[in-house]
């Protein structure tokens, strides 16, 4: 039976840590699955009512009802009409020795497009079968090697991972090759750290960079300004992709319009550049921005200063998020496929396990993908009096 003294991050055999941005059901769900596995609950014997977990816990019933949905596709638990819910007997011992569950390491996990790609990770890996175990980095080196020591001391079967700061380096290399010693497969997605040989599912950055400078110069501007962060690979290869766009257009880059900034420094730096920028005498007369995640308070800063957005100032992101519809101004921007590569990324691993193809193998596997200009609201021509 379950204590009253029960929690629901308590269960450190599967990694606290890594449980605390994840979903509620996904923690119970963890939980649940830890007591099967060490006999607390045992097959056959019938699982407490959603009802009793629930004030146990104190979650909703549609939470638990999530959490017990899940262990139920994954042939743990059985409803039985009129009598409750049963462990099924299965050979744990084997199932512990052959697991199939797939790690996922991604820079964050609960905000702007990162829930999208696990969401559609976990929806392939799930019909096929495997379990997902889930860790986030939080863009910094040292949790990722954190992060990596617990994924690795789980039965895992494979690891999809989000390089931290893939500009900057791999401190974390020793891991990496201990999973490829180990024949232990993995993928990267967004980017790859250089140094690895590893399939990797990424945007075409550069050429998004060049996309955006390319629509904006049509329109007829000739002052764009660009915002990049550049201590990951995809904000160096938009910047690429951006002053290569002028150098085609034969338009001088004036060094002010080229503003670089690292994850630390994003919340200000940015937005504080840009109104320097929107002051002066001879002021941009188009944004490109890293992310429509900086894009919006871009917007936010033009409009504190009188100018309006597309008249005054066109501003374009990347990434087509949920905030490019959240701001006032619906948002000109450029794809990011995010759950079909979080599927795509899934359908590869799985392939990779079940072909016997471990990480390190060539990049024969990479998946490039072609970022779409979304036309909206935020980009027109210049006003005539600029």
């Amino acid at each position: 039976m379950i204590k009253k003294t029960d929690k629901l991050y308590r269960n450190e055999e599967r990694g606290t840590a890594m449980n605390k941005r994840l979903p509620k059901y996904m923690v119970l769900k963890n939980e649940l699955l830890g007591w099967i596995e060490s006999g607390r609950l045992s097959p056959g014997s019938q699982v407490p009512s959603e009802n009793e977990i629930a004030e146990r816990f104190s979650l909703s019933r549609q939470t638990v009802r999530q959490a017990f949905s899940e262990l139920e596709r994954q042939g743990l638990l059985e409803r039985v009409q009129g009598k409750g819910t049963f462990v099924r007997s299965l050979n744990l011992r084997e199932e512990t020795v052959q697991p199939k569950t797939i790690g996922i390491v991604t820079t964050y996990i609960s905000d702007y497009i990162f829930p999208h790609i696990v969401r559609g990770a976990e929806a392939e890996l799930r019909s096929r079968g495997y379990r997902l175990l889930l860790a986030s980095t939080d863009n910094d080196k040292e949790k990722e090697m954190e992060c990596l020591r617990l994924m690795l001391s789980e039965p895992l079967s494979g690891l999809i991972i989000e390089p931290t700061k893939s500009a900057e380096g791999n401190p974390n290399l020793p891991f990496y090759l201990s999973m490829q010693s180990r024949n232990l497969p993995f993928l990267m997605i967004n980017e790859r750290y250089r140094e690895l040989e590893v399939p990797c599912l990424k945007v075409d950055d550069e050429l998004g960079g060049l996309t955006a400078v390319r629509r904006l110069v049509e329109r007829g501007h000739r002052r764009i300004a660009g915002f990049f962060k550049t201590d990951d690979l995809q904000g160096v290869n938009r910047l690429r992709g951006f002053m290569h766009a002028h150098r085609e257009a034969r338009m001088p880059l004036a060094p002010e319009h080229v503003v670089t900034y690292a994850t630390a420094q994003k919340s200000e730096l940015p937005v504080l550049r840009a109104r320097e920028l929107l002051a002066s005498p001879n002021r941009p007369t188009a944004f490109v921005a890293y992310n429509d995640e900086l894009a919006v308070p871009l917007i936010n800063a033009a409009r504190e200063l009188g100018l309006s957005v597309p008249g005054d100032l066109s501003v374009v992101g990347f990434d087509d998020s949920a905030l490019a519809l959240a701001s006032g101004v619906p948002l000109t921007t450029l794809t990011h496929p995010k759950e079909e590569m979080g599927r795509e990324a899934a359908r590869r691993l799985i392939a990779m396990i079940e072909g016997g193809s471990a990480g390190g193998s060539p990049p024969d596997g990479d998946v490039l993908y072609v970022p779409e200009w979304i036309e909206r609201s935020s980009a027109a021509a210049p006003s005539a009096r600029e």
